[in-house]
C-alpha cells in the first residue's frame, strides 16, 4: 500500500489535499435525492432504468489518501480518434494527453503504466494488432492489466481472443464505456449519410489522413451479428466493465443530439455509449452524471465552476480518483 502524497498538482481536479471523508453540501444532497426519485419513478415505466446495476453517485468525488497498487503493469488503451500524446504547434505549446493527468497519478502511486497508441480510426483488427505490438515491446514479458476507454475495449477483446500475441499475457481487462453491443448513434450517422454517399465521405476522410475502418464496426448490427459471436472471452482473463450516464445536456453541449438519439433507442447513456452497451463481464456499476469525456478527465471546468458559484454544488466526479480506485480494485483482486 502506498500513501498518495506525490500526485502532481496539475493532475488534480479538486483541492490539492486528499480528504478521506467527503462533505456533501446540503444543496447537493437535495439534488441527489431528486435524481434518485426521478430515476425511481422513471424505472416504473422504462425497464431500461432498472438495469443500471450499482449507481455510483459521488464515490469518486475526491482522491482518497490510500490506494493499493496492483502487482502487474496497467496498459491504458484509448478510444476512437484517440492518441497517447499529441504534440501541438510543433512542440512550442504543451502537448495534449488523452489520459489527462491519469497516467501521472497512477505512476505517482507506484503503478507501472504503459500508454498505448493505436491508429485513431483504424479498424478493430488494425488497432488490436498495434495494441499487441505496443504491449509486447513495453511490458517485456510481464503480465499486464488493460484499462480501456470506449473503442479501446473492443481492440483489447479482439487482441486477447483472436491475436493472442505470444509475448503478451493479459490478466484482466477493465472496459470503461465501451460500446460492446454497438451504438444507436453510429446507426443514425450511417443512415443519415446513406449508402450512396458513403464512398464519397470515406474518400474525403481518407484524403485528410483518416482511416475509415472503425466507423462501421461501431454499429449495433456489426457488434451483435459479427464481432461478439466471433470474439469469445478468454477463460484465463478477468473481465470488468463500467458504464456512465450523463444528465440532460445543455443547449451548447456537443452531446446534445447523440444523447437524445441514444436515450430514445437504448436508454441512459454518457453522450456516446449507452449503459446497456457498456456491460461486459463483471459489471462494476454506472457512473451517474458523467459524460464520455469526463471519463478521461476532459471535464468542462467552466461548467463545474458555474454550478459551484450559482448552485453551491461541488463536482461529483474526479476521473483521477476513479482510475486510482480501479487500480486499487485490481490490487485487491491479486492482479
Amino acid at each position: 500500500m502506498i500513501l498518495i502524497k506525490r500526485i502532481p498538482h496539475h493532475c488534480r481536479v479538486h483541492p490539492t489535499h486528499a480528504q478521506p471523508l467527503i462533505h456533501v453540501p446540503k444543496a447537493y444532497r437535495a439534488d441527489y435525492h431528486l435524481r434518485v426519485r426521478w430515476y425511481s419513478d422513471k424505472s416504473e415505466s422504462d425497464p431500461r432504468l432498472r438495469d443500471l446495476g450499482r449507481q455510483i453517485q459521488d464515490d469518486y468525488a475526491q482522491i482518497r489518501e490510500n490506494y493499493d497498487t496492483p502487482k502487474n503493469p496497467i496498459v491504458l488503451a484509448h478510444g476512437l480518434l484517440g492518441f497517447a500524446e499529441l504534440q501541438v504547434a510543433g512542440g512550442w505549446l504543451p502537448s495534449v494527453h488523452y489520459w489527462r493527468g491519469i497516467s501521472d497519478a497512477l505512476k505517482a502511486n507506484g503503478v507501472e503504466v504503459i500508454t498505448a497508441a493505436v491508429p485513431p480510426s483504424g479498424s478493430i483488427e488494425e488497432r488490436a494488432e498495434k495494441l499487441g505490438q505496443h504491449i509486447a515491446e513495453a511490458a517485456q514479458g510481464k503480465s499486464v492489466n488493460i484499462i480501456a476507454h470506449s473503442m479501446g475495449g473492443l481492440d483489447a477483446r479482439h487482441m486477447i481472443s483472436h491475436l493472442q500475441p505470444k509475448d503478451v499475457d493479459v490478466c484482466s481487462l477493465v472496459t470503461v464505456a465501451t460500446p460492446h453491443h454497438g451504438s444507436a448513434f453510429a446507426d443514425f450517422v450511417f443512415n443519415e449519410i446513406g449508402a450512396e454517399r458513403l464512398p464519397s465521405v470515406y474518400k474525403i476522410l481518407e484524403g485528410v489522413g483518416f482511416s475509415t475502418g472503425a466507423f462501421s464496426q461501431l454499429t449495433r448490427e456489426y457488434a451483435t451479428k459479427e464481432f461478439n459471436p466471433k470474439t469469445v472471452d478468454d477463460a484465463n482473463v478477468r473481465y470488468f466493465s463500467y458504464g456512465a450516464m450523463m444528465d440532460q445536456p445543455s443547449l451548447l453541449s456537443p452531446f446534445r443530439q447523440s444523447h437524445s438519439i441514444l436515450q430514445d433507442a437504448e436508454g441512459p447513456n454518457d453522450g456516446l455509449v449507452s449503459v446497456n452497451s457498456s456491460r461486459w463481464g463483471e459489471y462494476k456499476g454506472t457512473l451517474v452524471g458523467v459524460s464520455h469525456l469526463d471519463l478521461i478527465n476532459w471535464t468542462n471546468r467552466l461548467r463545474w465552476t458555474m454550478r459551484k458559484l450559482w448552485l453551491g454544488k461541488d463536482p461529483t466526479f474526479n476521473a483521477i480518483a476513479f482510475y486510482l480506485d480501479i487500480a486499487d480494485m485490481l490490487a485487491k483482486e491479486g492482479l
